[in-house]
């Protein structure tokens, strides 16, 4: 439901970009869609809730980009849809709070051989997904224009944090549960997106972001797991000194 009503709100910030002039260059779009031959003392308004253009030629010569109708229209949309992007990032909040679920054992497992291949994995995949965003943030901003951008980084957070919890589940720290695993799959996500569009702000290059920022993920990624690998082995070495079980320490209190 989140991936469908996030694929929505893109396509409403397509819409609504190519029915109001180019923010790149909103003058010159007015000439050239109004069949106007001189832009340069054209005066653009514009506003994306509810969706308005109007293109001022000066001496009371105004012209409405957009229609009331299709304004309209593309205001009850955007409300319908955006009540079910937060009705779904609801219900997807909603499973970090869930019961905790089966331990999975450690038993039998090699955790060293296991730990490389979660570092190794992990920094890879994020090398790629980064690296596929950079360019579909380009396309996102060009066809949605800042609204496009925007959601377009808010889906690719979220994809970032559930690929690092299905990687987490398969691949990562035992003994751990479901839980545990979406919940360090967020934080590795969301960690993730965080250091690149940081490092991409430091820089001055938003709201686009360039490929180097792919290795940048691939670090923050590895970084990131290595730090959750390192804390649960501690804790689990302390668990074993007061005499608790590594199951108790992760669920937080002792086995029934």
């Amino acid at each position: 439901m989140l991936a469908v009503s996030l694929s929505a709100l893109l396509a409403w910030s397509f819409v609504v970009a190519t029915s109001i002039p180019s923010w790149f260059d909103s003058r010159e779009d007015c000439a050239l869609t109004l069949h106007r031959s001189d832009s340069y003392d054209i005066t653009v308004s514009t506003r994306w809730f509810p969706p308005r253009a109007a293109c001022d030629f000066g001496g009371g010569d105004v012209v409405q980009f957009i229609s009331p109708t299709k304004s309209a229209v593309l205001t009850v949309a955007l409300i319908l849809i955006t009540v079910v992007v937060l009705g779904s990032l609801y219900l997807v909040a909603r499973r970090l709070f869930e019961p905790a679920g089966v331990v999975r054992s450690a038993e039998a497992v090699d955790l060293r051989a296991r730990q490389i291949r979660h570092l190794i994995t992990g920094g890879v995949v994020s090398f790629v997904l980064v690296a596929a965003f950079t360019f579909a943030n380009v396309f996102a901003l060009v066809l949605g224009g800042p609204l496009g951008g925007l959601v377009g980084a808010l889906a690719f957070a979220l994809l970032l944090a559930a690929v690092a919890a299905s990687l987490d589940r398969q691949i990562g720290p035992l003994p751990s549960t479901a839980l545990d695993s979406r919940r360090r799959g967020v934080a590795v996500g969301l960690g993730t997106f965080a250091a690149i569009f940081a490092a991409t702000a430091l820089t001055g290059d938003l709201p686009f972001f360039r490929f180097w920022a792919a290795p940048v993920g691939a670090i923050a990624t590895v970084v990131l797991v290595r730090m959750q690998w390192t804390r649960l082995a501690r804790r689990a070495q302390g668990g074993a000194v007061d005499g608790d079980t590594v199951e108790e320490d992760l669920l937080g209190g002792p086995r029934s």
